[in-house]
């Protein structure tokens, strides 16, 4: 169905102009628009004031545009109705299922690591821990990752940012494994890190390479949840 078509294509061009504008961007002429969602400059006209109607686009004077207070809105009403569980709770589960391993999500309280949400493996040999146990951000995987992408210093936090991810076995505990991601909110903040713990013989380097990309696949979908950008 052509019409159908038609304003489907119209919804993916708008939100397309929309994400051409980057927390470093106040302004964008109509050219650099153009350039960015990659239409021609009476397009992208077209369609920025259509969303001017809607107050999602602001013309300046000198004809550039901006962001417009409607999106202010509608991120706060995004925000008093997203609720981290609803997504969270079922996405560990599945990696549970998926995995055989624990999941659960850390995030920085002070100079330690805090359990958020967990779900603990079917496994009878398991890593388990409670929702709010504590543990230092220097020992295990989930702790390494937060500090590594909160801008820690140091060859192994470098490699960890440029891997993405990071593994041990019996850094903090002789009995557990991590192997652990991180997460984001709000474009590129840290929010947490995503991690997968159970007994150092089943972290073999082929099940840390299977899990690992299930383990990013997750936090990918959790991170663009609450508006993060993971990145490429």
């Amino acid at each position: 169905m052509p019409g159908n078509s038609n304003g489907v294509a119209a919804v993916e061009r708008a939100a397309s102009l929309l994400e051409a504008f980057t927390e470093r961007d106040f302004t964008l002429s109509l050219g650099e628009l153009a350039r960015r969602v990659e239409l021609d400059k009476s397009t992208v006209l077209r369609i920025a004031r259509s969303l001017a109607k809607h107050q999602l686009l602001v013309r300046n004077e000198d004809a550039s545009w901006r962001l417009g207070p409607k999106l202010m809105k509608l991120g706060n009403i995004y925000q008093s109705t997203f609720r981290a569980s609803d997504i969270i709770e079922p996405l560990l589960a599945d990696l549970v299922t998926r995995t055989g391993e624990s999941a659960a999500v850390y995030v920085r309280e002070g100079d330690e690591r805090v359990c958020l949400f967990r779900h603990d493996s079917h496994q009878s040999i398991r890593h388990s821990a409670r929702v709010g146990s504590t543990y230092p951000l220097d020992r295990g995987a989930p702790g390494r990752v937060i500090l590594a992408f909160n801008g820690r210093s140091g060859s192994i936090y470098d490699e960890i940012r440029k891997a993405g991810f990071h593994t041990t076995s019996g850094e903090r505990d002789p009995q557990v494994a991590s192997l652990a991601v991180p997460i984001f909110r709000d474009g590129q903040n840290l929010f947490g890190s995503l991690a997968l713990t159970g007994p150092p013989d089943r972290f073999s380097d082929d099940a840390i390479r299977k899990n690992l990309e299930i383990l990013q696949v997750a936090a990918r979908k959790l991170s663009v949840a609450m508006g993060g950008d993971p990145g490429p």
